[in-house]
């Protein structure tokens, strides 16, 4: 009796031992965490001063458009291009019928520049182009007047007070320009390249506030619904937010040297991918770890066998999140390329946040974080008797009605994916609201050629003018062609002299469209092949060809990384699972789960929220995070059927795998969903379509294809799914 009491309290010693060590860690790594939150906190206001959001800036420097650039500098006294800004006025405003009207314009014009913009102290003439002369240029019907300012290109770079400057000039004209003629009845906009530029930065202004804010209120919600508890959702919403912090400030960092490129896009994409992924991750530990406290009394023996179980999902999930984001540097755009790290960086962040600080909050806290549900040491497995142990009764008793209804009507939805409308959206249409500058371009169609102050720019020899000039007004949309003219240095007027640099000269094509719309985009291909005909080293740039060479490298994009991303998978898929079939056949199911996402949005976005069509890069980004983020779940799935199948067999495994994860499975594909969802806040269509094409993809894969598909095909095909490994072998 003295030995055995001798024995037990050696144990109870060294278990007591194990504890204090294990606290000590758990308490050094909070400290770590918020050590580290203290320095992140900075990041996150300073984040949208290293945002490039200019589409030329993206382009690789062999595309024409880019070419044509390098010289159409030397045509001004910049050193970089221009930004064309249109300020147009409509009313009563032909010199012939109200002079007095037309006058005040002019003058206007004239002294626009010596304007001070209040945030910055300075001249407005501070961010135009030198030497570009401003004056009022009457539309043919006499109803509007149109200011063609050119900014220097460096002012959408250019902060004040750590705020982008392009927005706040843009806004201050606006103002002005309404304060000086809207008692007069004249309607004002400010459109153009500029314009709609600063409505971007606008819009992505909200995403430091706005939509980080809504993402965390709706992942709180629904963690609060999920554990039915007023104090544990804290903890993982807790980890999301530092390990958010956390991949902010290396991006910042890592922006502002230059080191990637960061966009608007990109920076809203990782807000909601690092808050959905850490807490998809959080959910899958705290479940285990639920899971084990029944099992265990000690919280710290629950802890470690909670993390022994979830290390290799997490970590495979994220790394095939990672392989199939870093994939993208392949990409000819440097916006593209900048979301690989950026994405990779914040699902190492999350993953980092949830295997360290998450488990040390959880062990520092105790049982009673679970309250009122507290688990106790009973060895009672509440999972095995709830709705998803009926769930996968239901697999059980008729897995073949199940897969084949479910394939068929994925292959339905897939089906419509071949009417999604993927041919580009003018800038115009990448709002879902109805800014100043999609109505100014509006109106600018009504009284002048749509294209006018944004002409295709066409770089050709001296002695190839009249020859190039003839056949671009052969061309479709074109309507009309002038070369660029020098510039009287005393009044400040254009001369009749052609300007010539390097026996170079520059033609404007106006086009009778809009030179950021569909139609004007596939105009430069035409323009492209006539001036080809006459010298074919003619180069055709211009805002209108930058977007036209932007969506041609999407499409590459879509040919080349896409079979990548699916090889990437299909490796690290098989490595996890030791089994070629098992790997093949969750790939199947999650690509039919992805044409099956972009069948529904083709219906959705045209016939319901009435887009013009998606971003030709579109198809790339849904089908990185739809398949990267899509295949996690499966992952979380069959790591646990493959471990109660070498328990109990793979028929009776594949059951108890889906009965213990589906909670927590479905519980994280409403999260995800609902922060990629979150999106939809930005006036952006790009990101509203990307927010709805991830929460659908993400809840059709939990529900349908991880609930129904693939737990009845593994139940079909029985022992065979772990070919080539050992597990075929054994007895169900």
């Amino acid at each position: 009796m003295s030995a055995n009491a001798d024995i037990t309290s050696a144990t109870s010693k060294k278990n007591r031992t194990k504890g204090r060590k294990a606290l000590w860690i758990a308490i050094v790594s909070i400290i770590a965490w918020l050590s580290i939150g203290g320095f992140s906190g900075a990041a996150f206001s300073k984040i949208s001063t290293v945002q490039e959001n200019d589409n030329s800036a993206f382009l690789p420097q062999n595309a024409e458009s880019t070419l044509a650039s390098k010289i159409t500098v030397k045509f001004s006294d910049q050193a970089e291009n221009l930004l064309p800004t249109l300020l147009l006025l409509v009313g009563n405003v032909s010199p012939q019928s109200n002079p007095d009207a037309f006058g005040r314009i002019n003058q206007y014009a004239a002294t626009l520049g010596e304007k001070v913009l209040p945030e910055s102290g300075k001249k407005l003439s501070t961010y135009f182009a030198p030497g570009a002369p401003l004056q009022a240029i009457p539309s043919a019907d006499g109803k509007a007047v149109l200011i063609n300012v050119q900014l220097n290109a460096d002012v959408a770079t250019e902060n004040v007070n750590n705020e982008p400057v392009l927005p706040i000039l843009i806004e201050y004209i606006r103002g002005d320009m309404e304060k000086s003629f809207a008692s007069n009845g004249i309607e004002s906009h400010v459109t153009g390249a500029g314009g709609i530029f600063a409505d971007l930065f606008g819009a992505f202004g909200s995403i430091d506030t706005k939509l980080l804010q809504t993402t965390l209120i709706v992942v709180a919600i629904i963690l609060i619904v999920v554990y039915r508890s007023p104090i544990l959702w804290i903890l993982p919403l807790f980890t999301a937010g530092t390990a958010l912090g956390l991949a902010t400030m290396v991006v910042y960092y890592l922006a502002k040297a230059n080191v990637i490129d960061l966009n608007g896009q990109t920076q809203g994409i990782l807000d909601v991918l690092v808050l959905g992924a850490a807490t998809d991750y959080a959910l899958l530990l705290i479940s285990r770890y639920r899971e084990e406290l029944h099992h265990h009394e000690s919280r710290y023996e629950s802890m470690k066998i909670a993390l022994r179980g979830v290390v290799e999902p997490i970590v495979a999930s994220g790394s095939t999140v990672i392989a199939g984001l870093m994939v993208l540097l392949l990409s000819d755009l440097s916006s593209n390329r900048g979301l690989g790290p950026v994405g990779s960086i914040g699902i190492a962040s999350s993953m980092l946040a949830a295997l360290t600080l998450l488990p040390a909050l959880l062990i520092v806290f105790g049982r009673w974080i679970f309250w009122p549900k507290v688990p106790r040491f009973d060895d009672v497995d509440e999972k095995l008797s709830g709705i998803w142990a009926k769930v996968g009764n239901f697999v059980n008793r008729k897995p073949k009605p199940i897969w084949i209804t479910t394939a068929i009507m994925l292959v339905i939805f897939a089906g419509f994916s071949t009417t999604l409308k993927s041919d580009g959206l003018a800038q115009t249409d990448a709002f879902t609201t109805r800014t100043d500058s999609v109505i100014g371009l509006e109106k600018l169609g009504e009284h002048f050629p749509s294209g006018e102050g944004t002409p295709v720019e066409i770089v050709v020899d001296q002695a190839d003018i009249a020859a190039a000039s003839a056949a671009i007004k052969g061309v479709q949309n074109v309507a009309n062609v002038v070369p660029l003219a020098t510039i009287d240095p005393a009044t400040r007027q254009p001369t009749s002299d052609i300007k010539v640099v390097d026996g170079k000269a520059l033609l404007y094509a106006t086009l009778s469209v809009a030179a950021d719309s569909v139609e004007a985009k596939e105009t430069i291909p035409l323009i492209r092949e006539a001036v080809k005909k006459v010298n074919p080293g003619i180069l055709v740039g211009g805002q209108t060809a930058v977007g036209y060479d932007v969506d041609q490298s999407s499409r590459r994009d879509n040919r080349v990384i896409i079979p990548i991303v699916l090889i990437l998978i299909a490796i690290i898929l098989g490595l996890l699972l030791r089994s070629i079939l098992a790997a093949a056949l969750l790939l199947v199911t999650v690509v039919l789960s992805f044409a099956a996402t972009l069948g529904v949005c083709a219906f959705v976005f045209e016939h319901i929220f009435g887009f013009a069509g998606t971003d030709a890069s579109f198809p790339l980004f849904a089908f990185v995070f739809l398949v990267a983020l899509g295949i996690d779940y499966n992952i979380f799935l069959m790591t646990r059927v493959r471990e109660e199948s070498m328990k109990m067999g793979t028929r009776a495994g594949v059951i108890k795998g889906l009965t213990v994860t589906g909670g927590v499975i479905t519980s994280a594909g409403v999260v995800l969903a609902a922060t990629f969802g979150v999106l939809g806040v930005l006036p952006l269509v790009f990101l509203a379509e990307l927010g709805f094409a991830v929460a659908f993809g993400v809840l059709l894969d939990t529900i349908v294809v991880r609930s129904l598909l693939v737990p009845a095909l593994v139940r079909v095909i029985g022992p065979k799914i772990w070919w080539p490994s050992k597990l075929q072998h054994q007895e169900n």
